[in-house]
């Protein structure tokens, strides 16, 4: 069996990590890469980060992420699509999926701060607690991911800028994507909210993408929301669409086909709407998703 695919099922990854751990390296120094755009240039990217930062619950479903085998059945599913590019997630769910040979040929960007546990005292305080640079560019992936909450009234706010700022430096100097996922945030009873009015999106636009000593790689992440046409013209940077927590289907389905037709998105990077939609037909969810992009 190949260095790529060393493993047939999950047992055997339990063993490969208890018995030969430098497998790993291995694995990701044999893999097939690929470059970030090609064919017409969109993206079709699935994350699964989320985890990482406690949060388990898509939709009404408070547990739907506790298993960690059903998650990545579903993201094998969607990465067996042809269309879809790649995968965005912390380092624990990459080294599994790249030991069943789901990483092949395929986009991989990696997650940089999951510090801000959701739900904790401490959620705004998205500290760098998973990869690197240094980690992204050795593993020859695609570029890093960085959560970028900003709340003006709270001083720890500045520590995130500060270190999603870093972040961009360091991957800028890889030749990576570094791909910033700002909001304008803040506290409402105790819980966090992100303000998806049109303004606070443009306002962390804005903030975002200003971070670093060079844009020339930083690419945004954004939510879809009101009035897309003007929160578009707040950047000139390469923009994937998030999906966000699932409420209705088709009505993101609808969200996404109009806002794709906006110069500079260049596709979508989509979670738990796809990995778990209410009928659980991850296939047939992404399906509908990559006839937007391709």
């Amino acid at each position: 069996m190949s260095e790529s695919a060393l493993c047939r099922d999950y047992a055997e990854i339990t063993e490969i990590r208890a018995h030969d751990p430098s497998a790993v390296a291995r694995a990701w120094d044999h893999r097939t890469t690929r470059p970030t755009l090609r064919g017409n240039g969109r993206l079709m990217i699935v994350a699964a980060d989320h985890p990482a930062r406690g949060a388990l619950a898509v939709g009404s479903r408070p547990t739907a992420m506790n298993s960690r085998t059903d998650l990545l059945d579903r993201l094998r599913a969607a990465l067996a699509d042809p269309g879809v590019d790649g995968v965005l997630a912390t380092a624990d769910i990459l080294d599994d999926l790249l030991l069943m040979g789901a990483l092949e040929d395929k986009v991989v960007f990696s997650s940089f701060n999951r510090g801000g546990l959701a739900g904790s005292s401490f959620e705004l305080d998205d500290r760098m607690t998973g990869a690197t640079a240094a980690s992204t560019a050795a593993a020859k992936m695609n570029g890093g991911k960085m959560l970028c909450r900003i709340d003006l009234d709270d001083p720890g706010t500045v520590a995130t800028l500060a270190a999603c700022a870093k972040a961009v430096d360091e991957l800028a100097g890889h030749g990576l994507i570094a791909m910033l996922e700002p909001f304008m945030s803040s506290r409402v009873d105790g819980k966090v909210r992100n303000d998806l009015s049109p303004d606070a999106v443009i306002k962390s636009v804005h903030i975002g993408q200003g971070l670093g000593s060079t844009s020339a790689y930083t690419w945004m992440k954004l939510p879809v929301v009101d009035e897309m046409e003007r929160v578009m013209e707040s950047t000139t940077m390469p923009t994937l669409l998030l999906g966000g927590d699932p409420t209705d289907p088709e009505e993101a389905f609808a969200s996404w086909e109009k806002a794709l037709a906006l110069p500079s998105v260049r596709g979508l990077i989509v979670g738990r709407t796809l990995l778990y939609p209410p009928d659980d037909d991850v296939s047939s969810a992404v399906a509908t998703a990559v006839a937007m992009i391709r």
